[in-house]
């Protein structure tokens, strides 16, 4: 537990960055501190591992307040990650992952093998070992910059905008990746950003802060989406909040998944006619897999990869109302793919099916 009680940060100009904030980060969960530029995000965050020094008030590891604790033996208690990874560019990967061990009184072949294991905790091969950050994608340094911060065992971690210098698609698969690593290690993390899609995705709480270093809310991400605290919350989350929570939905069997007739890659144009349902048919591998959809009218031969129409996001039947949303906007079709957990089809929705159980079950189960 990471505790805030009553926590100034002044500086000698006047400037307050941080304001009486009281906050509490719960063991094994991860919370995000979100808000406009200044309104003293990452003040709070340095004040923690003590880089920033309260003005006043007292923070907590486990009740026990920092103020009285060595900074050295405080920050190695505490993972870091930053922006840019920070990495040392004349050391190795290995060497990098494995500095805190080493710090700590770790035998060089052991802090190896434990870097070399947390690199492939976090998706990195071991053939990048000998490589320099240089060498890695910025994507490829993240993660090095979170092996490194594992590499103690810390209880804590702290983050600052660690995805925010790539670009979106290898952040989501960062954001992704690390959600998996949460539910496996459950550190209790305090994470900056000021991407609120970023903080409504990752958290399990999430903090807005006003500027001035104020707390506005502290909330789970469907809360604060459909119980914003005041006009400033609700601005800051956005316009589309009532879109946005169906993405805390569980679908629950609330949507009739209704049947598909797909046909196979390679199948013949007759074949894909004979199929379609309006002027779309649905293309799967050999597995039952999606793989995209086609219009039979424009083929000539068999159905090819080349022909497909790649837009449409396939949706888990387990998953949230928002995908099944989603997929059915997406489909060129407007026939909305839903998968088992292998992938395999099981059918279709609709956006009107999917409005229409929405409409029917207000409370639906919330994750």
């Amino acid at each position: 537990m990471i505790k805030f009680e009553n926590v100034t940060k002044a500086y000698p100009d006047g400037t307050v960055a941080v304001d009486g904030l009281n906050l509490e980060a719960p063991t094994g969960k991860l919370t995000i501190l979100v808000g406009p530029s200044g309104c003293g995000k990452t003040t709070s965050l340095r004040m923690i591992n003590r880089l920033i020094e309260p003005t006043s008030g007292t923070i907590y590891l486990d009740d026990q307040p920092t103020s009285g604790m060595d900074a050295a033996l405080l920050r190695r208690r505490i993972g870091y990650v930053i922006q840019h990874a920070g990495l040392f560019p004349h050391k190795t990967i290995v060497d990098n992952v494995s500095t805190m061990p080493l710090l700590l009184g770790e035998s060089r072949q052991k802090a190896r093998t434990k870097a070399l294991e947390l690199m492939e905790r976090v998706g990195l091969p071991a053939s990048f070992a000998k490589r320099y950050p240089w060498q890695l994608s910025g994507g490829q340094q993240q993660r090095v910059g979170v092996a490194r911060a594992l590499a103690s065992d810390p209880a804590f971690m702290l983050m600052d905008e660690p995805f925010s210098a790539v670009d979106p698609v290898v952040r989501s698969q960062l954001q992704e990746e690390f959600l998996r690593l949460q539910r496996e290690i459950g550190k209790t993390i305090i994470m900056v950003t000021h991407d609120i899609d970023e903080a409504l995705k990752l958290g399990d709480q999430v903090a807005v802060m006003r500027v001035g270093g104020k707390l506005a809310q502290m909330a789970s991400p469907s809360e604060l989406l459909t119980a914003p605290a005041d006009e400033f919350v609700a601005d800051f989350v956005g316009r589309d909040r009532g879109y946005r929570s169906l993405g805390f939905t569980k679908t629950a069997g609330a949507v009739a998944i209704g049947e598909e007739a797909a046909v196979q890659l390679g199948a013949s144009a007759d074949e894909a006619r004979a199929k379609a349902l309006g002027a779309w048919v649905l293309v799967v591998d050999g597995g039952r897999k999606p793989l995209g959809w086609a219009q039979p009218e424009l083929l000539n031969g068999e159905v090819k990869r080349e022909n497909l129409n790649l837009s449409g996001i396939p949706a888990a039947a387990s998953g949230t109302m928002r995908q099944l949303l989603d997929a059915a906007l997406s489909s060129p079709s407007r026939r909305g793919v839903v998968v088992n957990e292998h992938g395999e089809l099981i059918g279709t929705v609709s956006a009107t099916d999917v409005v229409k159980a929405i409409e029917a079950e207000p409370h639906l189960e919330t994750i």
